[in-house]
């Protein structure tokens, strides 16, 4: 544990080194008072930890290090969004619909069809990153009618090698265009 040198206050802070590797870090009320204090680390009292300062810097610069992905073997964008984006190892690919990238329309009005050209589509975005379906880490899928998780999941098992990504899957209110179902997804660069 840490202990802050200020005057007005000795007891325990949270070490922030944690920050330097972007673990997840939790502060209380308490820290704002400390902002101005010299913070030391636990494992070493000489060498102090990056400042209330750096925090903001290190939060830009890797916000800055973001890539958009664009092909033209997917659907194009429907509104102010990229197909995917590239930062920080991961790649982020946006809802993917069942739409035939040279017309724009969907493939047919069946779940089945929408999933096979969802994942064909993602497939495409993908590639254009340099990766594939193994490298899918988590997915999402949206769904018109849940009562068509079935159709989809025989469909999607086809895609994903072993170990399948992690997963989520709703039943929403509306997807865009009236589609029967979206799927988004991260993966590991």
């Amino acid at each position: 544990m840490a202990w802050c040198t200020a005057k007005s206050f000795s007891g325990p802070v949270v070490n922030l080194s944690a920050l330097r590797t972007g673990a997840p870090l939790a502060v209380g009320l308490c820290c704002v008072s400390l902002a101005g204090s010299k913070l030391w680390s636990s494992s070493s009292m000489s060498r102090p930890v990056m400042p209330f300062a750096s925090i903001n810097a290190t939060m830009t610069t890797a916000a800055s290090k973001k890539e958009a992905i664009q092909t033209e073997k997917a659907p194009a964008a429907l509104g102010p969004y990229s197909q995917a984006i590239k930062a920080n190892n991961l790649l982020f690919v946006s809802g993917v619909l069942g739409l035939v990238p040279e017309t724009g329309k969907f493939v047919s009005d069946g779940t089945e069809e929408q999933t096979e050209q969802v994942l064909k589509n993602m497939g495409e975005i993908l590639k254009a990153s340099g990766i594939g379906y193994s490298s899918v880490v988590k997915t999402t899928i949206m769904l018109a009618d849940l009562k068509d998780f079935k159709k989809v999941n025989e469909i999607y098992a086809k895609y994903f090698p072993s170990p399948a990504p992690a997963r989520s899957t709703y039943q929403v209110a509306a997807l865009p265009m009236d589609a029967r179902v979206e799927i988004e997804c991260i993966a590991a660069l």
